[in-house]
């Protein structure tokens, strides 16, 4: 087949759906399908390029909001951006139009598949539902055009069930529509060791608000735990400074280590060293931070809220907590830090169970969805 991954985001910028995608265009490539990447334009140019031999096409999205000047703006950049993504697919002609991520790129993702009779698939990645900008709630347009491309849509996937039941009950989609097709996580070399450097429990993510990591150092300061017993946050964003002055406000300041954006590879080993690894979010649509976790053999606590309560299970594979119940989770902390044999055990059943979320699993999934098709 054909097939246009239409994302919100693709590399160099880093995050869970441009992975996510980057390891889907590869394996749909592996299999003998022809693959083109089209994603968002951030710079105002138009570019493509090759990435690990995949095609990548930037393209405009102008979309307008509710000022004269931003409507004018774009009457202007509209006719354009139009024409950009009709010649992309006609240059390329793809069979499908695979949507990841609803943003502006599902717009005219949707507009397209109207416009040239080509089959649509959405996969949602819980952007209704964790979006810092709240995207959904502010913007009538965001939502009317999701709502439009559900109903147009061939076959509609998202990571969790909980991602889907959103979609059913704020978006149009069915009560009985919808497909689950969860993330993936490269395989480590099988001479991969874990370390031992102490008791260290680690968080990863984009340092915003969702992702609960003051609920973390909270839990963190409260709990009974050695006093060599380090945090470490991985990750860059707005709530930099502000993680920075709650920790000298909790006093862990001299236990706490906020290094910044990491490499793939620089989480690898961060998590190898992990007594725990810790997911604490308000919200989180999978939670892919857990499969890398379970890849290094280390434990998880994770959080209730959201999809991960889908695939861990309580006790055996990982600790299920609510991160607002900040005491629950410093217990959840003292319990697997000052236990090594118990953390141990419940890693090493994580690292089994890792092995039922490979990419090539996740494409299986979503060539069963491509499979439904009507591409006569």
């Amino acid at each position: 087949m054909r097939v246009a991954l239409v994302t919100s985001s693709y590399s160099p910028y880093a995050g869970g759906v441009e992975t996510h995608v980057q390891a889907v265009a590869q394996e749909l490539a592996q299999r003998g399908h022809s693959v083109q990447v089209w994603t968002v334009q951030r710079d105002g140019k138009h570019i493509v390029r090759e990435l690990d031999g995949i095609t990548v096409v930037e393209l405009p999205t102008p979309l307008p909001a509710r000022t004269l000047p931003s409507i004018l703006s774009w009457v202007a950049r509209a006719p354009s951006a139009a024409l950009a993504w009709s010649r992309a697919h006609r240059r390329f002609q793809p069979q499908m139009l695979h949507v990841h991520c609803f943003g502006p790129n599902g717009t005219y993702g949707w507009a397209l598949s109207m416009l040239m009779r080509t089959p649509l698939v959405l996969s949602s990645h819980g952007e209704t539902m964790a979006d810092q900008d709240r995207l959904f709630e502010t913007s009538a347009l965001a939502k009317w055009s999701m709502r439009k491309a559900i109903g147009r849509a061939s076959s509609v996937t998202g990571c969790s069930e909980v991602v889907l039941d959103d979609l059913r009950d704020r978006f149009g989609l069915a009560p009985t529509a919808g497909s689950v097709v969860p993330n993936g996580v490269e395989p480590l070399p099988e001479d991969s060791t874990r370390r031992n450097d102490g008791a260290l429990v680690v968080a990863v993510g984009r340092l915003v608000e969702v992702k609960g990591f003051d609920l973390l150092m909270k839990a963190f300061a409260r709990a009974d735990l050695p006093g060599d017993t380090r945090l470490v946050i991985g990750g860059d964003g707005p709530c930099f400074a502000e993680l920075e002055r709650l920790s000298r406000k909790l006093g862990i300041d001299d236990r706490l280590d906020l290094p910044g954006r990491l490499s793939a590879e620089s989480v690898r080993q961060l998590m190898a060293s992990a007594r725990v690894v810790v997911v604490p979010s308000r919200f989180e649509a999978f939670g892919i931070t857990a499969l890398e976790a379970w890849r290094s053999g280390a434990p998880v606590i994770a959080t209730t809220r959201g999809g991960l309560r889908e695939f861990i299970s309580d006790g055996d594979d990982g600790m299920l907590i609510d991160p607002e119940k900040t005491d629950d989770l410093a217990v959840a902390l003292a319990v697997l830090v000052n236990d090594p044999r118990r953390a141990r055990k419940m890693g090493e059943a994580g690292k089994r169970r890792v092995r039922e979320f490979t990419w090539a699993a996740v494409v299986d999934g979503y060539e069963r969805e491509y499979a439904k098709l009507d591409l006569t």
